[in-house]
């Protein structure tokens, strides 16, 4: 099965969580204090990552994919990035950049 994935960069962490757990109807299942969420729903996976300078832009798009064999990411003909990952590679990219992020292997 594959998922979308949205990464977005953001003005502020905090406003963010709050605004985008009001529009998905749920909180993000990972955080890193002001720096990084994600919320994975059945319709989506949305990443969202405090940068003020590059707020209000797609930072990459992708797809979870339950047969995917490792992380991978291509630029598709308009330069846009797409990565391809299962949940928990997805799980174990974001504790390698976020060590101190709360997500625990129950939250997949």
């Amino acid at each position: 099965m594959k998922k979308l994935h949205l990464a977005l960069a953001v003005n502020c962490l905090e406003v963010s969580v709050a605004e985008y757990s009001t529009l998905l109807g749920s909180q993000p299942i990972a955080i890193a204090k002001n720096r990084y969420a994600l919320w994975r729903t059945s319709e989506i996976n949305l990443s969202i990552t405090e940068q003020p300078d590059k707020a209000g832009t797609v930072r990459h798009l992708g797809f979870e994919d339950s047969e995917a064999s490792q992380i991978a990411s291509q630029y598709d003909s308009n330069g846009f990035e797409w990565e391809y990952f299962t949940a928990e590679q997805q799980r174990q990219e974001i504790l390698r950049y976020y060590p101190d992020a709360d997500y625990p292997e129950s939250k997949l």
